[in-house]
């Protein structure tokens, strides 16, 4: 894990700021959502990406109904109802 060196403070709301540099450069914009993981005593944020409901792929997903679908996924649904 790289150090920032960015330290901030938790405020009464349990708060924190994630400093516009970091924003940028995981490209992380205004009102996207974060997904939070704990590992050890360690908080992990990372940038979420919906999944494929069948695979959790998070690559090439596409909604269809509702749903999360990847490529492949609706390639093979789509085969199999052929």
């Amino acid at each position: 894990m790289k150090s920032t060196g960015i330290v901030r403070k938790v405020d009464e709301l349990g708060r924190i700021v994630i400093p516009i540099e970091l924003r940028r450069v995981l490209n992380i914009d205004i009102k996207d959502s974060l997904e939070i993981f704990v590992e050890g005593e360690k908080i992990i944020l990372r940038k979420y990406q919906p999944a494929c409901v069948f695979c959790e792929n998070a690559e090439d997903v596409h909604q269809h109904k509702g749903r999360m679908v990847c490529h492949e996924c609706a390639k093979e649904i789509s085969h199999k109802a052929s």
